[in-house]
């Protein structure tokens, strides 16, 4: 199994949606929030994904299919 952790940015219209919640049900992995800042107008996270490295990528493109900004976090530096 694969752990994989990603910083997600919500545009302002996308706040409300329970996009994380979504993507672990429709996808096989696992999501954690490792950080987070939401606001009424802004919002990002840090969120850990626990899975087989394919079935994280096709999340990962799930999210942006939702409409979501998803980009890799490097290095663990989210501890």
């Amino acid at each position: 199994m694969a752990k994989l952790r990603y910083h997600i940015r919500f545009p302002e219209e996308k706040i409300p949606a329970p996009i994380i919640y979504e993507i672990g049900h429709e996808y096989k992995v696992v999501t954690s929030i490792r950080r987070a800042d939401v606001r009424d107008t802004t919002g990002w996270m840090d969120v850990e994904f626990l899975g087989d490295t394919e079935e994280i990528e096709r999340a990962v493109d799930g999210m942006r299919e939702k409409g979501v900004l998803v980009d890799p976090i490097e290095l663990n530096v989210v501890e």
